[in-house]
């Protein structure tokens, strides 16, 4: 019941703008999920934090596509996880390799995959280096505090916005 609640806002939110990404892509640990993979067993039952699922829900509803780019050395874990919870199929791209790559490595495998163009993309994450190494390749980077939820939705989607028409401007002065 709560993710439809949920899902009603993310929609809504959604709604509120006209130029939205093709691709939003998410981190697991602390961003999707409220825990380290490598400290769980596969065994245990995962969750999501609260708004999560309502939120890929929306995405996926409104047509946009979403992804993974995480780094984890439990790969075989996060990727049991995400089957658990019955969303794997969700995900156009699912990036989870070693924790000594790079997320512009998952960007380009993710790139490379879909098509999307990296200005074209949306993502959450809690790390601070990540937020900036996926900003300089032009995706618009939002960090997360305590797991994704409609705020930070709203927070991307807006940032979102800004980037796409303050590049369409730009283009405009160029010509």
């Amino acid at each position: 019941m709560a993710d439809d609640k949920v899902k009603e806002d993310a929609l809504r939110i959604i709604g509120m703008f006209q130029v939205l990404p093709r691709l939003v892509v998410f981190d697991l640990d602390y961003t999707l999920w409220p825990f380290y993979c490598e400290c769980r067993s596969k065994n245990e039952m995962p969750s999501l934090y609260p708004q999560a699922r309502g939120i890929l829900y929306a995405l996926k509803d409104k047509g946009i596509d979403i992804a993974i780019a995480s780094r984890s050395p439990t790969a075989d874990i996060a990727k049991k996880f995400l089957n658990k919870l019955g969303i794997q199929s969700m995900f156009v791209a699912q990036e989870i390799f070693s924790s000594w790559t790079h997320k512009t490595e998952h960007f380009q495998r993710i790139h490379r995959r879909t098509g999307v163009p990296f200005n074209s993309m949306l993502f959450f994450d809690d790390e601070d280096r990540n937020i900036e190494a996926a900003s300089k390749m032009g995706v618009t980077s939002i960090l997360v505090g305590n797991g994704v939820d409609c705020g930070a939705l709203r927070t991307g989607l807006a940032h979102f916005s800004s980037n796409s028409n303050s590049s369409e401007q730009n283009k405009e002065k160029k010509k």
